[in-house]
């Protein structure tokens, strides 16, 4: 497999190569990929004492199948969508929309779904999604990035222990297993498409 290849995205196997289809496919990723991000938002599975949402899961995937470019590009679209005062965030709009919604409790972590899609899309554009234990790791960095931009936002707001208590303890262990379930899947999707004879 050559380099040029290897250093490719997922998804970049179903985008025409040049011109205006190709514009066009990347602005339909985009935006198809933050109406992914709402859904997922609006989803929740209990794992534990709180319920949880796929958003996470929703952000690690997109990043890893679109690499770095048009994965940061589809959060900072979802976040503008949520700025301009569209319900698209898990709480919204019950407890407030735009930009009010996004300096509360949450806008820390919001930031770091962006720092997310950018560790994580960085390290698909260097042929890290093809191996399990290498997208764990750049994972789990984009993981420790989001959180310690949620915790500090949030320990502004309320202190810095009600931030770890509520902002970071009940989300460890649901977000390793989102983290697990996606660093699997990404690398399991090209070995499908290896045994087809794609994307070699």
């Amino acid at each position: 497999m050559s380099q040029a290849i290897a250093s490719r995205p997922l998804v970049s196997l179903a985008l025409p190569d040049s011109g205006a289809g190709r514009l066009f496919a990347q602005a339909f990723l985009v935006v198809a990929g933050t109406l992914a991000l709402t859904l997922s938002a609006k989803m929740k599975v209990v794992l534990g004492p709180v319920d949880m949402s796929l958003q996470t899961l929703a952000i690690l995937l997109i990043a890893a199948c679109f690499g770095f470019r048009l994965g940061v590009a589809t959060l900072l679209l979802y976040l503008a969508e949520g700025a301009m005062g569209l319900p698209v965030f898990q709480s919204t709009p019950e407890k407030g929309i735009g930009l009010a919604y996004m300096a509360g409790p949450t806008g820390g972590y919001l930031v770091g779904f962006a720092a997310m899609a950018a560790i994580v899309g960085y390290a698909a554009d260097r042929g890290w999604d093809r191996n399990v234990v290498k997208l764990l790791g750049s994972m789990l960095a984009a993981e420790a990035a989001m959180m310690a931009l949620g915790f500090g936002w949030l320990a502004v707001l309320i202190g810095a222990e009600g931030a770890w208590t509520f902002g970071v303890v009940p989300f460890i262990v649901p977000d390793l297993i989102k983290i697990g379930l996606a660093a699997c899947l990404v690398p399991a999707g090209w070995a499908a498409l290896r045994g087809l004879g794609v994307g070699r």
